[in-house]
Order: structure tokens, then C-alpha cells, then sequence
């Protein structure tokens, strides 16, 4: 049976941002219940054809929410733990799962063991919490001690993950998560740089308490098989795809991300079978209607996102085609303040988020976008076909990125006859003979046509 992860089309919210939160936690302010907000986005996530959230960091920290103060409170910029009950449970009386950033390579310095070891230093009890904690040094805070950062940010102090201590904290938090706000999953922050023993810790944790629980990881760069695999996560950040998306499309070479996705989920793909998760973009890099030289190019980068292996995510706001870019001081411009879906005016891009919509009913539709094989068909400078295949049915996805209208001819290896009928353009068959068939593709766009005898 397929985890219920292969079946999802994420949303994406960064909450701090969305709600306006002010930028740093005074930790002596009544809860604010920002965080109801989200609610009135409810009916456009649906209308969408959204079925999963992804919620950045919700719990107490200091400025922009992976500088953790406290694991087991909702930060109260934006409410309190029953106001983050409230919008879990009304995700999920919309059928949409819900899963939350777990950051667990570094706390923030306001995190309560760390400042007993400010305020007590070799005598804390918590000395052995953080790496590399040592007292004959200094950091750029000036408190007299040095220890393990996360790339060179000594406002996030590493977690020691090899601490029993430290593990069973996290862990106890992770499992009042699961029971007291009915989250279905985590996404792990920096899973790249966290302990792999920790990661198998928490799967068999959440596995034991949740069959179903979804664990996913940032990772940027390496195998990825090397932290999703049936020991530590279910699944990482598909980085490789994220540039080849933009970046193909930009140069006009969409041999770049055909590459990219016959290595990875080919007849001799590294990660087959692995549901990798798919953005154009995210609250850490620059808007992908910010990266693209052409705007038009928006349409054929949703149509891949939605039609190649894996689970596609939509970053907040983006299905509209905001633009963002971050600056060498800020990721502000990532994390925009939005009070509600009809706030966004003018849209940059009126039409995109209806073209979204189509493609996320036609993934919900049609299995072969969820779980088929992946086989290339054809690729040039402007043009991508690729074949997705499950027991249920065969579909090709033919992507034209040219500024006009292009016509290619595909074969179809195992076919002899019968036809193609375009699920994405309604009304349209193309003949197959001998396997073959001529396609015409609109400019800027392209067809999900399924095989048909």
C-alpha cells in the first residue's frame, strides 16, 4: 500500500511571516493568536487542490523560528498550544495532513538549558547538551565560551545528539506533538547535519506511535539515499530538481533537467520508488518568478512540477507568481506578510494559480502521476516527453518551453496502435501508428495525454 505521502500536493506556509509576526520574541507578551489567520486561507487551499500543509517553525523561539527557545509551546507571537489545536484540527476536518519543521541540530541561545549554561557555567548540568562547549574561548557574543554552531551562526548553538539526555528531550517533544496537536509528519531542518543515530532513534519513535508518520529532511547536496532510506527518513528536499527546473528553462536546455530526472528516477534511477519532495521554491531562496527570465516560463516549470516523480509543493503566495529575493542581510523578502488570499492585489500572475489547479486535479486523478515509473521519451533545447507508467494506466507528458507553438513526434516503446487523448487540453486525440505520434504543443505549456488502445 502507498503511504499516504505519494498521494500529497503540499502547501507550503512560513507562519512568522504570513501572519506578520514581529521579528523578534520579547519571551514576556501575552500569546497573540496570529496563527488563526491561517484559517482564512481553508477554502482557496481547497479550491486549490491542496490535501497536505507544511507549517515552518511554530514553537517558542527568538527571531524567525529555527533559533528554538522551547520545544513544547507554540511561540506566543503566534498564539498558544490551543490555538495551534484549533488550526491543526481544522486542516484536518478539510482532509488535509498537516506536518511541522523539527529543528534539531540547533537551539537559539534564549533555549532554556543553554542560558543555565551562560548563567552557571562549568557548574550547568547541561554542559554536555551542546558540542564543542568550552570555556577557554570566546564566540562573537563575548560570553567567555566557544561551542559548535550551524555554518558559522553563533546565534544557533548544535545540539549534542550523541547526549541520551538531549535525545530523550527531543523525543518528548516530538511524541507531545503526535499526541497533543495530531500532526501526521516533520519536516527535519538541516538533516543533512544531523546525527544519522538520532534520525533511526526518531523513526522507530514516531513509527511506533504513528505507522503512518511522514519524515522528511532537508538535504542540499549528497545521495540522498544516504538519510532516506527505511532506517531514518521517508523522504528529503529534491535540490537537485529544485535548479534544474529554473535554471533549464532560463538557458533554454531542457537537457539539464532531463538529465536530472533519468538519473534520479529513470530505469536505472538512484532513488526509484522514493516519493523525493518537489519545490520550485521555498522561505530560503529566491522566488522562482524572481529566478525566471521569462515570465511565461512559470507555466511549463508547474507542469513539471505536478507531472514528474515525487510530491509537489507550493511555497505560499507563489501560485500567483510573487516575486522575492533575498538580500545579503535578509530572507524578509522570502516571507512575506499575507492577511488572506484575497489580499493579493494586483496579481502578478491572474491566470497561474487557475493553470495550478487544473494540474493538481489531473495529478489527483491519475495514478501514474502519483506513483508511475518515469522513462524519457524525448528531449531537445524546448521540448521534454517523458512517460509515466503504473498498473492502472500509461500517460506521456509532452513540455514545450518555446515562445510559439512546436510539433515533435514521440515513440511509445511496446505500443503498436491506438491513441492519445489529451487529459490536460480536453477534447483532443492524437492517432497513434506503430507506436508513434505527431504532437502539436502550445507554446509555453504542454499535454498529459494518456495511452490509450
Amino acid at each position: 500500500m502507498n503511504h499516504w505521502s505519494t498521494d500529497a500536493i503540499f502547501y507550503h506556509i512560513y507562519p512568522l511571516g504570513l501572519t506578520d509576526s514581529p521579528p523578534r520574541n520579547n519571551f514576556a507578551s501575552f500569546p497573540q493568536p496570529r496563527l488563526v489567520r491561517l484559517l482564512a486561507w481553508l477554502d482557496h487551499l481547497q479550491a486549490l487542490g491542496v490535501n497536505a500543509v507544511y507549517l515552518g517553525p511554530l514553537f517558542e523561539s527568538s527571531t524567525h523560528g529555527y533559533d528554538t527557545a522551547d520545544y513544547f509551546h507554540l511561540d506566543r507571537r503566534l498564539g498558544d498550544d490551543n490555538t495551534l489545536c484549533e488550526c491543526i484540527q481544522a486542516f484536518h476536518a478539510r482532509g488535509m495532513r498537516v506536518i511541522l519543521d523539527g529543528v534539531f541540530n540547533h537551539v537559539g541561545r534564549d533555549f532554556w538549558a543553554f542560558r543555565d549554561v551562560l548563567q552557571n557555567r562549568e557548574k550547568s548540568p547541561y554542559c554536555g547538551w551542546f558540542s564543542g562547549l568550552r570555556f577557554d574561548g570566546d564566540n562573537g557574543y563575548h560570553d567567555g565560551l566557544c561551542y559548535a554552531d550551524w555554518q558559522g551562526h553563533a546565534s544557533l548553538v548544535k545540539l549534542n545528539l550523541s547526549n541520551p539526555d538531549v535525545v530523550n528531550h527531543l523525543l518528548h517533544a516530538v511524541g507531545t506533538w503526535i499526541e497533543q496537536f495530531d500532526i501526521d509528519g516533520l519536516r527535519l531542518d538541516a538533516a543533512d547535519c544531523v546525527d544519522l543515530d538520532f534520525q533511526r532513534q526518531l523513526r522507530a519513535f514516531t513509527s511506533q506511535r504513528r505507522p503512518d508518520f511522514w519524515l522528511m529532511g532537508e538535504v542540499v547536496h549528497g545521495d540522498y539515499t544516504r538519510w532516506a532510506n527505511p532506517q531514518t527518513l521517508h523522504a528529503v528536499t529534491n535540490y537537485e530538481s529544485y535548479k534544474g527546473l529554473y535554471s533549464s528553462l532560463n538557458d533554454a536546455n531542457l537537457f539539464e533537467i532531463a538529465w536530472s530526472l533519468n538519473r534520479q528516477f529513470g530505469p536505472q534511477g538512484l532513488y526509484r520508488g522514493l516519493p523525493l519532495y518537489n519545490f520550485a521554491d521555498n522561505h530560503d531562496v529566491n522566488r522562482v518568478a524572481s529566478l525566471l527570465k521569462n515570465p511565461a516560463h512559470l507555466y511549463p516549470l508547474y507542469l513539471l512540477l505536478f507531472s514528474m516523480p515525487g510530491v509537489p509543493s507550493i511555497y505560499y503566495g507563489s501560485e500567483w507568481g510573487l516575486s522575492g529575493e533575498k538580500t545579503p542581510t535578509s530572507d524578509a523578502p522570502l516571507r512575506p506578510a499575507i492577511g488572506n488570499p484575497q489580499a493579493v492585489s494586483p496579481c502578478p500572475h491572474p491566470d497561474l494559480a487557475a493553470a495550478i489547479t487544473r494540474l493538481a486535479a489531473l495529478r489527483r486523478a491519475a495514478p501514474a502521476l502519483r506513483h508511475g515509473d518515469y522513462q524519457q521519451l524525448l528531449v531537445q533545447s524546448e521540448q521534454l516527453a517523458f512517460l509515466r507508467q503504473s498498473p492502472e494506466e500509461s500517460l506521456v507528458v509532452a513540455v514545450n518551453a518555446a515562445q510559439s507553438p512546436a510539433a515533435i513526434q514521440i515513440t511509445i516503446p511496446g505500443v503498436t496502435g491506438g491513441s492519445l487523448v489529451d487529459l490536460l487540453n480536453p477534447g483532443q486525440r492524437f492517432p497513434l501508428v506503430h507506436g508513434r505520434a505527431d504532437l502539436p504543443l502550445p507554446a509555453n505549456w504542454g499535454r498529459v495525454l494518456r495511452v490509450e488502445s
